[in-house]
């Protein structure tokens, strides 16, 4: 059965990438937009012992890396992420069929990058709202379905590279 779905999704046209990528900014926006106005800006909804929702406006890079840099941050940010993006789109269009868990690991990091680009562009900052932490003493920095998306396309980058590139041979 899974080598049905394999032989079935190498058939997958560049574009069903693309939508993943678009369903990724939408599922990730629309829970940005449920957060910003939903919650409180850092007072934390305790979902379970070790997870909160909680809101959070993140001006800098990952783990608020930059976020006190004094506004510059935003505009290189940016334009990072819109190099990262256009440079995805043809990445994702010149991969050969087979390489499908390199493409979805692509069309996922693509779509968490322009999520964030959008918050980043038009509001000056991202909107994070997951929070996991450990006993009310650890806490992993807050973020939210852009990042998570980014994330597991990284895994699948991980993935094909380690256990599925027939590149190597060739290298």
């Amino acid at each position: 059965m899974l080598k049905s779905l394999c032989a079935k999704v190498q058939k997958w046209h560049p574009w069903v990438w693309y939508s993943i990528a678009f369903i990724s900014i939408v599922l990730d926006q629309i829970t940005k937009k449920w957060a910003d106005a939903s919650l409180t800006y850092n007072t934390p909804v305790e979902v379970f012992s070790f997870f909160n929702i909680t809101l959070r406006y993140n001006t800098g890079a990952a783990f608020s890396m930059f976020a006190d840099a004094g506004g510059w941050q935003r505009y290189m940010l940016g334009g990072i992420a819109a190099v990262v993006s256009v440079v995805l789109v043809v990445w994702i269009a010149k991969l050969k069929p087979a390489k499908w868990v390199e493409a979805l690991g692509l069309s996922l990091i693509l779509g968490g990058a322009i999520g964030n680009l959008y918050d980043r562009v038009l509001l000056g900052h991202v909107i994070d709202f997951i929070e996991f932490h450990w006993y009310d003493t650890y806490y992993f920095p807050a973020f939210n379905i852009a990042d998570t998306v980014i994330t597991l396309g990284a895994g699948c980058l991980i993935i094909d590279g380690l256990f599925l590139s027939k590149d190597k041979k060739d290298a």
